[in-house]
């Protein structure tokens, strides 16, 4: 058979998601096809000199980094420069959908519905009565440049709201408070580059013991229950579908991507756009796709097939 694909799989880096990096990068390796695929795996936080200088063996990097300087576009621009290339968005698309706010002003110029916000930054003077007044209660307070919910929290009185900026503001120097919107909580991947496919809505539930769906609700086991496809309307999920898209686009994302989202009876708000969700075969956009009807290996194929579009494999 042909040689192998070369692959860099990058996991781990020096967010405070890490560890889910480390976890998702280990069912990464263990589903490519090793009659397919030859697989290194690196962590920038400690490889990067070492996948600078294998570059010309490689033929495609896959990512698995989440947050600041994996997720962000940091990585993306090492690895222009080392001329690889690799699954997902590019620096700019990155970019753009790490930064919270950038991501909501990008989301209504499309069209998009999203929940009021303001935008903090570390040292203003904060006025807790403005706050409430404009955004009711609770509100939710979220670093604006951090992934999987760190530094989240939803403060309904002043003492909480003070103690959840503190505790954002330790995540970076803008946080964004903004108004809660109850409803029922989606996400909606998407795959393709030129052309794009939505896949079935995933509902998220959180347990009773979570309010929201934070960092635990997210990643200890039984702590949420996901379901899909979401039990909606096809009016409603037609509608979820085209909000995923026209966010991937606002966002000039490539590859795939997860917007999450909050339907409210007839109203859906966009929250925010994942430009490289979670990757495990029980991840939420490895959900849908095996509902749609790719495994998780083929999703595998999939995303790196994309990556390689138009370009030779040296």
């Amino acid at each position: 058979m042909a040689n192998k694909i070369r692959v860099a799989l990058l996991r781990g880096g020096k967010s405070g998601e890490r560890e889910v990096s480390l976890a998702g990068g280990r069912e990464v390796a263990r589903a490519l096809d090793p009659a397919r695929y030859e697989v290194t795996t690196y962590d920038p936080a400690t490889d990067l000199a070492r996948l600078a200088q294998d570059a010309g063996r490689i033929d495609v990097a896959f990512i698995l980094l989440h947050g600041p300087l994996g997720e962000d576009g940091t990585v993306q621009g090492f690895l222009e420069l080392l001329g690889i290339p690799y699954q997902g968005s590019g620096v700019l698309g990155s970019a753009l959908a790490m930064d919270k706010d950038l991501a909501k002003q990008l989301y209504r110029a499309a069209g998009l519905t999203v929940p009021d916000a303001v935008v903090l930054r570390r040292g203003e003077p904060v006025h807790p009565g403005d706050l409430f007044a404009r955004l009711g209660r609770p509100v939710v307070i979220k670093p604006v440049g951090q992934g999987s919910s760190l530094g989240m929290s939803m403060p309904a009185d002043e003492p909480a709201l003070a103690t959840g900026l503190a505790a954002a503001f330790n995540f970076g120097r803008v946080v964004m408070v903004e108004e809660f919107v109850r409803g029922r909580e989606i996400t909606v991947g998407v795959l393709g580059n030129d052309e794009l496919l939505a896949l079935p809505l995933v509902e998220i539930i959180p347990g009773e013991a979570f309010s929201f769906f934070d960092y635990q609700a997210k990643y200890t086991p039984g702590a949420s229950r996901e379901v899909c496809p979401a039990d909606f309307d096809q009016e409603t999920g037609a509608r979820a579908q085209a909000a995923a898209m026209a966010a991937h686009r606002a966002l000039r994302l490539r590859g795939y991507s997860r917007t999450d989202m909050i339907v409210r009876e007839k109203d859906l708000f966009v929250l925010e756009t994942n430009t490289i969700p979670g990757m495990t075969p029980t991840s939420l956009l490895p959900q849908a796709a095996a509902v749609h009807g790719l495994p998780f290996p083929r999703l595998l194929d999939r995303l790196l097939e994309l990556a390689l579009e138009g370009k030779e494999i040296r």
